[in-house]
């Protein structure tokens, strides 16, 4: 059965924690600060930032002026490695219209799914952290 890739909110907030880490790669984020940035509980982010640390894509530093920076290879980890660090491989895993109806077979949106999920997969895959660090989130640092 064709189904959608789920992004979970851990993966989700993975994801943006890197781009904005990537924004200025040489400077430590406090998880305090990270977590007002991206709008998030400070809880949930430490547990994200716990299963990064584990994989090297993150460092932490220790001590009151410590905090977290990308892993030293970490800008050339494609989004595809960032998600697979918090929720595994990819799975394709929820019906679009959300129902078992017809479980696969004769689906009404016909090859709409199988393409939507490959288009999920190739953007993860060919996207590199280092891409994300833009503009808008040194804007939100730094002001």
């Amino acid at each position: 059965m064709a189904t959608l890739p789920k992004l979970s909110a851990a993966a989700s907030l993975a994801m943006h924690t890197m781009a904005l880490l990537a924004a200025d790669p040489q400077k430590s984020r406090q998880t305090k600060e990270i977590a007002s940035v991206l709008n998030a509980s400070e809880a949930h982010l430490s547990k994200v930032l716990q299963r990064l640390t584990k994989t090297g894509l993150v460092r932490s530093i220790r001590g009151p002026k410590g905090g977290f920076l990308l892993g030293s290879q970490a800008g050339e980890t494609t989004l595809l490695e960032v998600y697979e660090s918090i929720d595994g491989p990819l799975a394709q895993n929820a019906c679009l219209l959300g129902t078992t109806v017809c479980r696969g077979e004769n689906c009404v949106l016909g090859g709409l799914l199988a393409v939507v999920n490959k288009q999920v997969h190739d953007h993860l895959a060919n996207t590199r952290v280092r891409e994300l660090a833009n503009v808008n989130w040194r804007t939100n640092l730094n002001g």
